[in-house]
């Protein structure tokens, strides 16, 4: 099933090219380009021990490595690969600029690769949801009897997919805004755009900056750009996108779909966009009850990837059948344990304000662990719409009185345990006050709206920390 689009095959022999950076991505990316012929330079900011074994071990394939040095071009550099995460303000991009050098990021050397008869990429992005949904997705493509694999910020490296031996129909593929950023000539068949909410501005500089990389999605796209009605801001980035003619705006609902909308209908979902006369006729697909856990923003997920899964062709049995084989992630809305009456639900992944404002709305009511990181955040406009959810609160991590100082203000009459310790015991005990405030029926809730890293290694680790609490509290029978 070939993509409709046929990518340059690019002469790559004696070409010098700079790497930017070592690490998951440019480390690839060199071995890729140098096997191809390139004149390959790796140029990093650390020369740390890890860096130094990650530069020999290229150097002895015949990669020059410069570590120490990522401001300045190498002299005859045709082009620049970048990892994800160097920001766009970084030296060596000003340089590129002023001598006219091109700035690739992995997923524009991805595509540049693939061949003429490539899988097309149904395409995610997002501020929150990205994982799930194209895991989802590739639950249903699978469940359609398609070659498929969830790839590119998640699972698979997009470069393994377009350059190994395995063949594919089709790629469920997780976009990151640092991916799209350097991703110009990118074109999915169909593409999504889940939510937008500030996040990473440290690195795009401004929301406006974060928005047009995210809508980079669905430039070019095909058959459909799928929208959340919810979120206008989505909708608005299919307005300004330059798509193929014939191209339609898709979006999904929680509410009762309109035309050209899935949506939810008395506990299922459903198809008002690929049917025939979809003035008069809805098409189900699934029932609520079939998607896990069955959230109100994993409803939205499961409806995003259902669109673009339809947007392929595929049968409604095929989406029901891979939403109920679909299980998520750990420490996304995972259940861990119900003790005396009360749900201890570990949320670790949700580490902007985005996230838990979205999990909070999911229980009721709530004892919630909250706290970390904030990276910039502010929490006033998420207590505010959380606070009637709110049996109590228990705050860890370095940045805990940012939230504390917004539940007095929006929340006063919440009761509030400040634990002002970051040992690897904190977590116990905040488990341990949690399950003080939680009466039988409440929820007890990991959503930190924070980063990890002050406590924990990463958000893994934090759910992990809290989901040994919640066992060792059901052990001792002490909730």
């Amino acid at each position: 099933m070939g993509s409709g689009q046929v990518t340059e095959q690019l002469d790559w022999n004696g070409k010098h090219v700079t790497v930017a950076g070592l690490g998951v991505s440019g480390i690839p990316a060199a071995r890729v380009l140098h096997a191809r012929g390139a004149l390959v330079t790796v140029v990093n900011d650390g020369d740390d021990e890890r860096s130094r074994a990650q530069a020999a071990a290229l150097e002895a394939e015949g990669i020059t490595v410069r570590l120490g040095d990522g401001a300045t071009l190498p002299t005859g550099t045709e082009l620049i690969v970048t990892t994800p995460g160097w920001r766009p303000d970084k030296p060596l991009f000003a340089a590129a600029a002023e001598a006219g050098v091109e700035v690739w990021g992995d997923v524009e050397l991805a595509w540049r690769l693939r061949g003429p008869d490539a899988a097309p990429w149904l395409a995610v992005t997002g501020t929150n949801g990205k994982t799930t949904t194209v895991r989802m997705l590739a639950s249903i493509l699978e469940a359609a009897g398609l070659r498929t694999a969830a790839v590119g910020n998640i699972g698979v490296s997009l470069l393994d997919a377009v350059l190994g031996e395995e063949e594919y129909d089709v790629l469920a593929v997780e976009l990151s805004s640092y991916q799209l950023h350097w991703a110009p000539s990118v074109r999915a068949h169909s593409a999504a755009v889940l939510n937008l909410a500030p996040d990473h501005l440290d690195w795009h500089g401004t929301m406006e900056a974060y928005a047009a990389d995210k809508g980079r999605i669905y430039e070019g796209n095909r058959v459909a750009c799928v929208y959340n009605v919810a979120d206008k801001a989505t909708e608005d980035l299919v307005r300004e996108a330059d798509v193929e003619e014939g191209c339609r705006a898709i979006g999904f609902t929680l509410g009762t779909p309109g035309p050209s909308q899935l949506g939810v209908v008395e506990g299922i979902l459903v198809d008002r966009a690929f049917v025939e006369n979809r003035q008069k006729n809805a098409q189900e697909l699934a029932e609520v009850a079939d998607v896990q856990p069955p959230a109100p923003h994993n409803i939205a997920n499961a409806l995003a990837a259902a669109a673009l899964a339809r947007a392929f062709g595929v049968e409604a049995k095929a989406v029901r059948d891979g939403l109920k084989a679909f299980r998520p992630d750990p420490h996304r809305i995972e259940l861990v344990e119900e003790i005396q009456g009360v749900t201890y639900v570990d949320d670790s992944k949700a580490t902007n304000t985005h996230a838990a404002e979205a999990s909070l709305a999911a229980y009721d009511p709530i004892v919630w662990i909250a706290g970390g990181l904030a990276k910039g955040a502010t929490f006033d406009e998420l207590v505010q719409r959380s606070a009637k959810h709110l049996r109590g609160a228990v705050l860890i991590g370095a940045d805990r009185a940012l939230i504390r100082e917004a539940l007095a203000r929006h929340a006063p009459e919440v009761p509030v345990v400040d634990l002002d310790r970051t040992d690897t015991g904190a977590m116990s005990e905040a488990v341990r006050e949690a399950a003080r405030l939680a009466r039988p029926g409440d929820t007890v809730l990991l959503a930190p709206a924070c980063a990890s890293m002050d406590m924990f290694t990463n958000y893994n680790k934090r759910g992990e920390a809290f989901a040994d609490a919640v066992r060792a509290l059901a052990a001792t029978g002490d909730a």
